[in-house]
């Protein structure tokens, strides 16, 4: 496969790269954010799972941007807020078990989101005060049995949820991945609870597919007495009949396609040269570092390399040209004969008409 045939079949893929994104997931934060104004007032973010830095590229460039846009309007005097009120600049958090390549602005954090010690990491580097988005596009390498990645990613954002309640403040919003199955009352009820409003958004840079999409949950507001923990039971591991479930119990969040028409079909093919442009082909951002598939790779170059070697011929095999005479021929055609008969009537050898096989090579 060339190296343009991948930014044919996927128009997002070659727009990350020529907008300067490290991933194609960039566009479906935007696209969630153009739908439901996620990035509205906040200065602290916490990118979950955040490897390898698409979505904390895109909270960088709009957190900046909203940071920059506030104290224009403070200086010129346009600003609706108070005189006195200090623009505090953004801070962001990448929490990932993998190495991410640096991204300025952005603290980086190796750790499991499932451990306490990150989330009190998280709380120090915000100065004792919470965050006001949490974001999480984290998802298990898929083995292609629907139950079990639908299960293990419910386990994923339960995890995230879980990190979240430690991390965010009231009032605050959290977006995760979540892919859509029969079991995904369970999930919406279960983030009922923390969230006063919550929805299902399907970006149009998301596959159609893709089982994958967006749960947005909005207005952080944890039960009463609701003290966050790590061993929370948030999913149990007893059998549910969720056709029984009632109320809250089953609850029914909107589903949001985000994205207009005028975007780009993610399924569909484009022609390299579009709008007219000449088509320049461009690398990808940021090449994976210490990727945990590396070792994979390197042991199937490895197998690939020994199939290559080339055998040795069999005994039993004869070679010749277009420039062999015939006299060597019936020679070499004797000596055959003479190894096929030593080898033993037991012996699988090839029976091959060569006397044939010459004379078809002389007449074409």
């Amino acid at each position: 496969m060339g190296k343009t045939s991948k930014d044919k079949r996927d128009i997002y893929y070659r727009k990350a790269k020529e907008e300067g994104w490290r991933a194609r997931s960039a566009f479906k934060l935007l696209q969630i954010d153009s739908e439901f104004n996620i990035f509205d007032g906040v200065t602290k973010a916490v990118d979950l799972c955040a490897a390898p830095g698409s979505w904390s590229q895109v909270l960088t460039r709009k957190l900046n941007e909203s940071y920059k846009l506030k104290n224009e309007e403070l200086k010129s005097g346009t600003s609706s807020s108070s005189n006195d009120e200090v623009n505090e600049p953004p801070k962001i958090i990448a929490v990932d078990l993998q190495a991410m390549a640096p991204l300025d602005g952005v603290v980086q954090i190796q750790g499991d989101i499932t451990k306490i010690s990150t989330a009190e990491k998280i709380i120090a580097y915000f100065e004792n005060s919470k965050a006001d988005l949490v974001v999480c596009d984290g998802a298990p390498d898929v083995t292609g049995l629907h139950d079990m990645d639908i299960y293990i990613q419910s386990q994923l954002l339960l995890a995230a949820l879980n990190i979240t309640t430690h991390v965010i403040r009231p009032g605050g919003t959290f977006v995760a991945k979540i892919f859509r199955a029969r079991e995904s009352s369970l999930l919406y009820s279960q983030l009922k609870v923390f969230f006063k409003y919550v929805s299902c958004a399907k970006p149009s840079s998301s596959r159609n597919s893709s089982i994958e999409a967006f749960v947005v949950c909005k207005d952080y507001s944890p039960p009463d007495n609701y003290i966050p923990h790590m061993l929370n039971p948030l999913l149990t591991h007893e059998p549910l009949n969720y056709d029984v479930l009632t109320g809250i119990n089953k609850y029914v969040v909107p589903f949001v396609v985000c994205g207009d028409l005028t975007q780009p079909d993610s399924d569909s093919c484009y022609p390299l040269s579009l709008s007219g442009e000449e088509y320049i082909y461009k690398s990808p951002i940021q090449e994976p570092i210490e990727a945990p598939y590396e070792e994979a790779i390197q042991k199937e170059l490895n197998s690939n390399n020994k199939k290559s070697i080339k055998a040795e011929p069999c005994a039993s095999e004869i070679f010749y040209d277009d420039d062999l005479s015939l006299e060597d021929f019936k020679k070499s055609s004797l000596e055959f004969e003479k190894n096929k008969e030593a080898a033993g009537a037991d012996s699988q050898v090839k029976q091959t008409n060569i006397h044939e096989d010459f004379v078809n090579l002389q007449l074409n």
